[in-house]
C-alpha cells in the first residue's frame, strides 16, 4: 500500500501552480485576513461573560434589562446574517468585510464609553450585526479564493480563529480584572483608571478595538472574490485576481472558464431560489447548522462553570476546568487544518459525531449516577469538545460555503447561518429549564440523541466534496457526478 504523506503548512506555502495549489502563500495570507472576522466573532460573543456581573451591579439591571443586555448581541447577529447575504451579492465580499470590521470597532467604542445602559444595548446590537456579517462573508470569501485541494483547511481557519477569539476574550477579561483588583488598592483618577480599574468592564469591551482596526486595515488590501467579479460581469478583473491567486496564467484561465460557464448556466435557468437541485444542499446546510448547536457545544462553553458546580465542584476549580476546555477547543480546531482535506469532509465529520456522542453519553451517565470527581467530568467534557472541534465545528462552515450555486451562495449561506444563531438562542434559553426540570444528565443524553440522528443523516445524504472545484460540486445535486463523489 502506498503511504500518503500529507503536506504540512510549510509544504502548502511552497506549493506552486504546477501542483494545482497556485500561489498558496498569497492565498493563505488572503484567507487569514478574512478569517480575522472569526476572531472578532469569538471575542464579541464571549467578552460579555466577563462584563455581565460588573455591568449588572453598576447599572442595577432588572432581570428584563439583563436579558436585553445578553440577547441584544444575538439579535443583532440574526439581523446581520439576514442582511449580509444580499449585501455580499450587491456590493461584493470585500466591502462587506470592511463594513463588518467598522461595525465591530464602533460597537467596542460605544460599549466602552457608554454613558448609560441604553448605549450598551445599542453597542451590543451593532456588534451583533458585525458578527452576523463576519459569519457569512469570511467563510464565503475564503471558499471562493481557495484552490480546491486546500479549500477545506483554509475555510477551517475561520473556525480556528473563532476559538482563538474566545480564548483571547477569556484571557483579556481575566487579566484586566486582576489588574483592576490590584489597582483598586490605590486611588486613581483619569480616563485610564476609569477604563481599566474603577469600571474595568469598559476596558474589556475596548479590547475589541485593536483586532477590529487590524481587520479593517488588512481587508482594504485583499482582492475582491473572482467569483463575485465574474457574477457581476467583470471577467477581466476576475482573471487578473485569479492569475495572482493561482500564480499561473493557464490555471487562472481554465478556472475562470469553469466559473463563467457555471454563472451563465445559472443565468439561463432564471430560477433563483427555485434552481433545480437546490433543495438538497439547502436542507443539508440548515441541518448541519442546526445540529451543530444541538450537539450542546454552546451550552458547555456558556454554562460550563455552572454545570461543573452543579456536580459539586468548587467555583474556583470549575473556572479552571472551563479554561482547560476552552484550550482544548482551540487546540483540536487546529487539527482540522490537517484532516479535512486529507481524509475528506464526510469521514472526518462521522468520526467527530460518533466520538462526541460517546463522550456525552458517558458524561450523562456520570451525572445521573452522582459522580462528582472533577477530573473525570472535565476529561469527558474535554473529550466531547475535542471531537467537536476538529469535525462538527469547522465542517459545517466548509460545507455551507461550498455546496450552493454562485448566484445564491451568499443568501443560502445566510439562511443556514441564521439557523445557527436561532438554534443557539433556543438551546441556551432552554438549558436552565431542562436542568431544573429533568437534571443535567437529561441535557447531555438528549444532545447525544441529536448527535446520533446527525450521524445517520450525514452517512446517508452528505456527498464527499474534497478537492472538487466549486462549479463541479453543483453537478452533484443533479445526479451527474454522484458516482465520482462516492
Amino acid at each position: 500500500m502506498t503511504h500518503i504523506v500529507e503536506p504540512s503548512i510549510t509544504d502548502m506555502v511552497a506549493t506552486d501552480g504546477a501542483s494545482g495549489g497556485g500561489n498558496l502563500l498569497y492565498v493563505t495570507l488572503v484567507s487569514m485576513v478574512s478569517a480575522m472576522g472569526g476572531f472578532l466573532f469569538g471575542y464579541e460573543t464571549v467578552v460579555i461573560a466577563g462584563t455581565l456581573a460588573l455591568v449588572k451591579a453598576q447599572f442595577g439591571f432588572s432581570a428584563l434589562m439583563e436579558g436585553w443586555f445578553v440577547s441584544s448581541g444575538l439579535l443583532g447577529c440574526v439581523v446581520g446574517v439576514l442582511v449580509a447575504g444580499k449585501l455580499c451579492d450587491s456590493i461584493g465580499r470585500k466591502k462587506v468585510m470592511l463594513i463588518s470590521a467598522a461595525l465591530l470597532a464602533i460597537a467596542a467604542l460605544a460599549c466602552a464609553f457608554a454613558p448609560a445602559a441604553s448605549w450598551l444595548i445599542v453597542g451590543r446590537f451593532i456588534g451583533g450585526i458585525g458578527v452576523g456579517f463576519a459569519s457569512i462573508v469570511s467563510p464565503l470569501y475564503i471558499s471562493e479564493v481557495a484552490p480546491p485541494k486546500f479549500r477545506g483547511r483554509l475555510v477551517s481557519l475561520f473556525q480556528l480563529t473563532i476559538t482563538l477569539g474566545i480564548v483571547a476574550a477569556m484571557v483579556v477579561n481575566a487579566r484586566l480584572l486582576e489588574h483592576a483588583l490590584d489597582g483598586a488598592q490605590a486611588a486613581g483618577v483619569g480616563t485610564w483608571n476609569w477604563l481599566f480599574v474603577s469600571e474595568v468592564w469598559r476596558g474589556m469591551f475596548l479590547g475589541q478595538v485593536v483586532p477590529a482596526i487590524l481587520f479593517l486595515a488588512f481587508a482594504l488590501v485583499v482582492p475582491e472574490s473572482p467569483r463575485w467579479l465574474s457574477l457581476v460581469g467583470r471577467p477581466q478583473r476576475a482573471h487578473a485576481v485569479l492569475s495572482r491567486l493561482r500564480g499561473d496564467e493557464r490555471l487562472a484561465k481554465q478556472e475562470l472558464g469553469q466559473i463563467e460557464k457555471a454563472v451563465h448556466r445559472e443565468e439561463r435557468s432564471e430560477h433563483g431560489w427555485r434552481t433545480p437541485g437546490l433543495s438538497r444542499p439547502l436542507f443539508l446546510g440548515i441541518f448541519l447548522a442546526v445540529f451543530s448547536e444541538l450537539s450542546g457545544i454552546t451550552v458547555v462553553m456558556y454554562y460550563g462553570p455552572v454545570i461543573l458546580e452543579h456536580a459539586g465542584i468548587s467555583a474556583g476549580a470549575s473556572l479552571g476546568g472551563h479554561a482547560v476546555i476552552g484550550m482544548v477547543l482551540a487546540a483540536f480546531t487546529a487539527l482540522a487544518l490537517f484532516v479535512v482535506d486529507r481524509f475528506g469532509r464526510k469521514p472526518v465529520l462521522l468520526t467527530g459525531v460518533a466520538g462526541a456522542c460517546v463522550a456525552l453519553v458517558a458524561t450523562g451517565i456520570c451525572f445521573a449516577s452522582g459522580v462528582t470527581d472533577g477530573t473525570i467530568l472535565i476529561a469527558l467534557l474535554c473529550m466531547f469538545v475535542a471531537f467537536f472541534a476538529f469535525s462538527i465545528g469547522p465542517i459545517k462552515w466548509i460545507v455551507i460555503s461550498e455546496i450552493f450555486p454562485t448566484g445564491v451562495r451568499a443568501r443560502a449561506m445566510g439562511v443556514a447561518t441564521v439557523a445557527v444563531w436561532l438554534t443557539d438562542i433556543v438551546i441556551n434559553q432552554a438549558f436552565p429549564v431542562v436542568r431544573d426540570t429533568f437534571g443535567v444528565a437529561a441535557m447531555f443524553l438528549g444532545c447525544a440523541v441529536f448527535l446520533a440522528i446527525q450521524f445517520v443523516v450525514v452517512w446517508r445524504t452528505l456527498p464527499e466534496t474534497k478537492g472538487m472545484p466549486l462549479e463541479d460540486i453543483l453537478l452533484l445535486w443533479n445526479g451527474k457526478a454522484a458516482a465520482e463523489a462516492k
